[in-house]
């Protein structure tokens, strides 16, 4: 995996990948001016989320929070707030319904905010909720000091992509492409300002999950954010970026459903192409091309569960999401 890693570092550079250089990790960084990013902190020696990424965009008279988070992110990213503006947050948009990118909604409501995303956020919540949150309340005070049987659903929904929300000073459009990630994903784009907060469809970072995507789908949706004119990408995880990300998320994802379908054809069975242990998957015998090692190197312990969970979409010939509700 050494030698993969440096394969796919060398690739980024060549494919001119911005990547922010020395941000930190849990501090407001300004992108452009009246915008402003989050990055969240992952420990991927013990494969835990602690934050993902949020953004602020600053309007004339509020601000804009870009994924509500954990409530304990929500927290922290409250009071880094107050010392970049005195505005009040008014939206706060979830780009899709996972834990770490939503379970902080009540945080923000509880200060008067209004909660937005996708119809197909709440969707999702009420097909895989609420056990998931009570699981997440098992392992995360934060979770379970809300004293909540439940995520909270966005208190309003939008359905006809792109959504609008503009004033003199700026345009902020939110777009769903289609199920790719999940079944909700909305993309925040700045037109004039070229900015572009992907949540998970496109990430710099760990956690590409694949249980309640269409995997098979999900590079076109990218193909649709990519006919935007960006110059900034926001991803879900990781680093700040440039448009190059979305090329190479499509592109890792597209060789990893040739590499599986090659497989199925060649009759070879999902024991012989993932190797579990206790009921985990800890190994693959897939190999990726060169060309997306790194974003293999960014999560290598997820490749065999993303290698399964494709093999189960196309044997099944449906979405993984429909699949043993997206386990």
């Amino acid at each position: 995996m050494k030698l993969a890693h440096v394969t796919g570092i060398a690739w980024l550079l060549l494919a001119g990948l911005v990547v922010t250089a020395g941000a930190e990790v849990g501090t407001l960084k300004q992108i452009v001016p009246g915008v402003w990013f989050r990055e969240g902190e992952t420990r991927p020696e013990t494969r835990v989320v602690l934050c993902a990424n949020s953004a602020v965009i600053e309007m004339k008279e509020y601000l804009i929070v870009v994924d509500a988070n954990f409530p304990s992110c929500a927290q922290a990213l409250i009071g880094e707030v107050k010392a970049i503006s005195p505005k009040p947050i008014k939206y706060v948009i979830d780009t899709h319904h996972h834990r770490d990118h939503a379970y902080g909604n009540p945080v923000f409501t509880k200060m008067g905010a209004v909660t937005l995303a996708h119809a197909g956020v709440a969707e999702e919540m009420d097909r895989y909720e609420p056990a998931r949150w009570q699981h997440e309340a098992q392992e995360r005070k934060d979770v379970a000091e809300l004293n909540l049987p439940t995520p909270e659903r966005p208190l309003l929904k939008y359905t006809r992509s792109p959504y609008v929300i503009s004033d003199s000073t700026r345009k902020v459009m939110l777009y769903n492409f289609g199920w790719g990630h999940t079944r909700g994903d909305t993309f925040v784009y700045l037109p004039r300002e070229k900015v572009l907060c992907t949540g998970d469809v496109v990430l710099n970072g760990p956690f590409i999950t694949t249980s309640d995507a269409n995997i098979a789908n999900w590079p076109k949706v990218i193909r649709a954010a990519e006919k935007l004119d960006v110059k900034y990408v926001l991803p879900g995880h990781g680093p700040a970026g440039g448009k190059d990300l979305l090329e190479g998320q499509a592109q890792f994802l597209l060789e990893l459903y040739k590499a599986v379908g090659a497989a199925i054809k060649q009759g070879k069975t999902l024991d012989q192409l993932v190797i579990t242990e206790d009921g985990k998957q800890i190994s693959t015998s897939i190999q990726l091309p060169a060309s997306v090692q790194y974003w293999v190197s960014l999560q290598p312990w997820k490749l065999p569960r993303q290698v399964q969970d494709t093999y189960e979409e196309i044997t099944q010939g449906k979405p993984h999401g429909e699949i043993a509700g997206g386990k």
